[in-house]
């Protein structure tokens, strides 16, 4: 099966009850991951297995191990993929030709599009679902947010909704994320509403961690390996969240994928970005160092970036005690691997 962006939200609650493979794909990296969690949410709530595109290019058979294999207390299992390209391209072709359905996978494939091996290999199945998600307008997220805060019991101005999209970058589960936030703020809920302002989104924003976090982020990906020791040192000293720090490099990657989206793969960079930031995607004080970064992640690099955060982020997770240092010791790899591609 195969739906588009517009006809994905009226087609999958009939697409779960048929599909076994959810594959999302397109340079809205933000959106393929909402309609990841939207279709995660009509499955019984069970265990999340979680596995990258890494994984399962060096272990082809393990997609197909997971989604047959039983938790240990007989609990549910949903297979969550994140994935670059066709990376995983083996691992969806062994678990195709198992004759047990197993357990739904949903995969989220950054830089990929309905045209790659995978795409191709699922959209005529009817046990399959396949979407492209194309980047969004300021206009489509702000209508998002709106909707998002009609969920939350948060009423929200377009002025206001629209705002908070510039701030996320057009990123909806940045998006969500402040939309939460607001609710907890205003005590607010779908049952006893409450009005959001311009004062409440100030309380509650991320504006000064994010600005914290953003030397690093750009001594990181800018290559900047001079500055490094200092950036990190600060890291220590301010004693900054591991996991809310990888975050913010998360949604940087995801920005540099949707602009890599949208300029295609020969584009100029200079007169790109400098469009962007007229079109006011980009925040003027953010131009210099986007432009540097999307110079050294487009491509097969960035996919590889987003993988490494993938499985730093899981990492962290599972060792808190020691995440300020492995943390350290993977952007130091990252830093190095941007300086190379001066």
């Amino acid at each position: 099966m195969k739906a588009t962006q517009k006809t994905f939200k009226g087609t999958i609650a009939t697409a779960v009850r048929q599909a076994r493979v959810f594959y999302f794909c397109g340079p809205d990296e933000a959106g393929a991951a909402d309609a990841a969690a939207l279709a995660a949410s009509h499955f019984p709530e069970g265990e999340k297995v979680e596995l990258s595109g890494a994984d399962l290019r060096r272990d082809p058979v393990r997609l197909a191990d997971e989604a047959r294999s039983v938790s240990l207390f007989g609990d549910k299992r949903v297979i969550h993929v994140r994935t670059a390209g066709d990376e995983a391209f083996e691992a969806v072709e062994t678990l195709l030709a198992s004759p047990v359905d197993g357990w739904p996978v949903l995969i989220v494939a950054t830089s990929a599009t309905d045209k790659s091996r995978i795409a191709k290999l699922l959209e005529n199945r009817p046990d399959a679902l396949v979407t492209m998600f194309h980047p969004p307008d300021v206009r489509s997220v702000t209508g998002a947010v709106r909707e998002m805060g009609d969920a939350a019991g948060v009423r929200i101005t377009g002025e206001l909704a629209e705002r908070i999209a510039k701030a996320t970058a057009l990123d909806t589960r940045m998006a969500r994320s402040e939309v939460e936030k607001l609710a907890l703020y205003l005590d607010a809920s779908p049952q006893a509403p409450r009005s959001a302002d311009a004062a409440a989104l100030d309380a509650v924003g991320a504006v000064s961690e994010d600005d914290s976090f953003s030397p690093l982020v750009n001594a990181v990906l800018n290559g900047e390996t001079a500055r490094l020791p200092g950036e990190l040192a600060r890291m220590r000293e301010l004693e900054m969240n591991p996991v809310g720090l990888l975050l913010a490099f998360e949604r940087r990657a995801a920005q540099l994928a949707q602009l890599a989206g949208r300029m295609g793969p020969r584009g100029d960079v200079n007169a790109f970005m400098e469009g962007e930031m007229q079109a006011r995607r980009v925040f003027f004080r953010d131009k210099p160092d986007l432009t540097q970064q999307l110079r050294r992640w487009r491509g097969k690099r960035l996919e590889r970036l987003v993988d490494r955060l993938f499985e730093l982020h899981r990492t962290l997770l599972g060792d808190n005690r020691n995440g300020e240092l492995m943390l350290a010791q993977g952007l130091a790899e990252i830093a190095r691997a941007a300086a190379a591609a001066r």
